[in-house]
């Protein structure tokens, strides 16, 4: 008889516990996002849900925001419906030069971007990102920005184009792109 409710007795703690488990374990999931998000405002310097929403939905860290600042790059060499060597190369050298080595997650990121066209949605992120950030900058720091970001951005369009280097280097769909991209920092 003793067995029967000592039978009980533990199937009912353990189900007080996996209950109390699954809450603390929901707890810990909550502060790793509130973590990933105060991790990312101190990456980035903005504090705005407008932004940092879409951020985390888009699995973009702390550690590969300085791939956002790729974007422009990555949606210019998409603009003719796919990346040729040399758009390739003239994104990985921006990389480089903004301190992107390669097997980080910031690479692995960007890697995936040049592999994969990537959704919309990221390029709306990053005019989100781009139009809090310049409201935070005085309007000759903003233009500085925006002149380098759109400078790289047109370096990637002007890697590949023209006949045999001659001509206009840049193509309709990639002015257009470059256009949409200006317009964010106003």
């Amino acid at each position: 008889m003793n067995t029967i409710f000592d039978a009980r007795r533990r199937s009912l703690e353990e189900a007080f516990f996996a209950k109390h488990n699954a809450q603390l374990l929901e707890k810990l999931r909550e502060k790793g996002k509130r973590t990933r998000k105060q991790k990312l405002i101190e990456a980035c310097g903005i504090d705005d849900d407008r932004v940092l929403q879409p951020l985390l939905e888009l699995d973009i860290e702390a550690e590969s925001v300085v791939a956002l600042t790729l974007v422009p790059l990555i949606r210019v060499a998409w603009a003719d419906g796919s990346i040729r060597p040399e758009e390739r190369l003239a994104v990985m050298n921006a990389a480089a030069q903004e301190g992107i080595v390669e097997g980080s997650p910031c690479a692995a990121l960007l890697e995936n971007w040049l592999k994969q066209k990537p959704e919309p949605r990221l390029v709306e992120a990053w005019k989100n990102y781009v139009s809090a950030l310049s409201d935070t900058l005085e309007p000759k720091a903003r233009e500085s920005l925006r002149d380098q970001v759109i400078g790289r951005a047109r370096g990637v369009a002007e890697a590949t184009g023209g006949f045999l280097g001659l001509g206009n280097r840049i193509s309709k769909s990639e002015e257009r792109i470059l256009a949409e991209l200006e317009m964010a920092f106003l």
